[in-house]
């Protein structure tokens, strides 16, 4: 039985770890509760953590749809975009992957003489961070397009304001 074989029939498994690894990169407080609530709406935040490496493992193993890749690897770089993360931090959840691979199955490669396959499936794992890396530059422009949208929102909204204070000043003024 290949590797891709063996990880895609522990895939739930190995999501839940992968998972769990990543959850690790927050501080205590957020890693306890986003751990110990499962729940979608009051912990959206690890639903999708979970949800996306449930999907990227089969997608990164049959390696055939770009667009289902990009789309679920962009629920946990948006994420992280948003948090407060230095890039690397940010996408460092895909080396994650890469870690765990070679803790659950680098042994047992090596005693078979099937390394080759696994540094196959670690060169998709770098793939997919340089997929994360550009969905990562576009979130993180995303952010900063609305950022200014905001500034200007609330700069109109000052100039708007005082319009209207200095027209009303100028009313009583005139009564």
């Amino acid at each position: 039985m290949g590797l891709e074989q063996r990880i895609a029939e522990r895939s739930e498994e190995l999501a839940g770890k992968w998972a769990e690894l990543i959850l690790g990169t927050y501080p205590p407080e957020t890693q306890a509760v986003w751990k110990a609530n499962r729940e979608r709406f009051s912990n959206p935040v690890g639903h999708a953590i979970r949800t996306a490496t449930s999907e990227l493992i089969p997608l990164l193993l049959a390696w055939d749809d770009a667009d289902a890749v990009a789309l679920s690897l962009a629920r946990l770089v948006k994420i992280r975009a948003v948090q407060d993360f230095a890039p690397s931090q940010a996408l460092s959840f895909v080396f994650l992957f890469k870690k765990l691979l070679r803790q659950e199955y680098s042994q047992a490669q090596a005693e078979r003489g099937a390394v080759d396959e696994l540094l196959a499936l670690e060169a998709r794992v770098d793939n997919l961070a340089v997929i994360a890396f550009d969905l990562y530059v576009s979130a993180r422009d995303q952010v900063q397009r609305m950022r200014v949208e905001e500034v200007k929102r609330a700069h109109t909204n000052i100039v708007r304001r005082a319009n209207l204070m200095h027209s009303d000043v100028a009313a009583q003024k005139a009564e």
